[in-house]
């Protein structure tokens, strides 16, 4: 079995024996030993950029770069924004809404200057009505998803009548138990009546009144036409 206790001790013994010896060596200075970074230093190697931004742009046109170096566009007349100057970014640097309008402000400028550039060459910016764009995807690939979604459609509308039709036949089912509920309640009051009459408790029957008034309402004549009372 291995004694975890006596293995911890004898480590930190060794520990504390090489803090000693680099002491005794002068690498050990008194105090508390902290590790101090060196500070970052930032490069700005401003003609290596350029260098790369001469490779990157490969002696194209700039029909073909659409690069731009522009200020942001000045705020709409009216509005507390203050116009961005070249020192301005560095106060905004934390604000996030300020922030995101000054990308904003040098989009939109951006996007003014390269349609004023591209008017200038004679490049059209708009799609004639009349253009047609070849489909990038094929029309047997395009029939495909037209039954997909169209069987989708028809899924949905044949759940929606199985609904409906689970629907009414709760309702016809309900319905048809109020009619039971009801005969059975009339029966079982008739049958009341009827014991109750027999027993002498009632000296008509309801119902009998109510079957033959019913009946003489309605009488025929010779002619087997039926006389309406007056």
């Amino acid at each position: 079995m291995v004694d975890f206790h006596h293995s911890s001790d004898s480590e930190a013994a060794d520990s504390d024996e090489e803090l000693q010896r680099a002491f005794a060596a002068g690498k050990l200075k008194p105090g508390l030993n902290v590790v101090v970074e060196a500070p970052k230093q930032s490069i700005n190697n401003v003609t290596g950029m350029k260098q790369k931004l001469k490779e990157l742009q490969q002696g194209l046109d700039w029909v073909e770069r659409l690069d731009l170096t522009n200020p942001p566009a000045p705020p709409p007349p009216g509005s507390n924004e203050t116009e961005g100057t070249e020192g301005s970014g560095v106060e905004e640097t934390d604000n996030d809404f300020k922030r995101e309008l000054r990308f904003y402000r040098q989009a939109q400028a951006s996007v003014l200057t390269g349609l004023a550039k591209l008017h200038k060459l004679g490049i059209k910016t708009r799609r004639p009505d009349d253009y047609f764009a070849e489909m990038s995807k094929t029309d047997d690939h395009m029939k495909r998803i037209r039954e997909k979604l169209l069987e989708k459609q028809q899924g949905i509308e044949n759940r929606d009548k199985a609904r409906k039709l689970r629907d009414l036949k709760k309702y016809g089912k309900k319905v048809q138990q109020d009619v039971l509920q009801k005969r059975h309640k009339e029966k079982r009051e008739m049958l009341d009546a009827v014991k109750k009459f027999r027993k002498g408790q009632k000296d008509k029957l309801d119902f009998l009144e109510e079957t033959e008034g019913k009946g003489k309402g309605k009488q025929q004549n010779r002619h087997g036409k039926t006389d309406q009372p007056f």
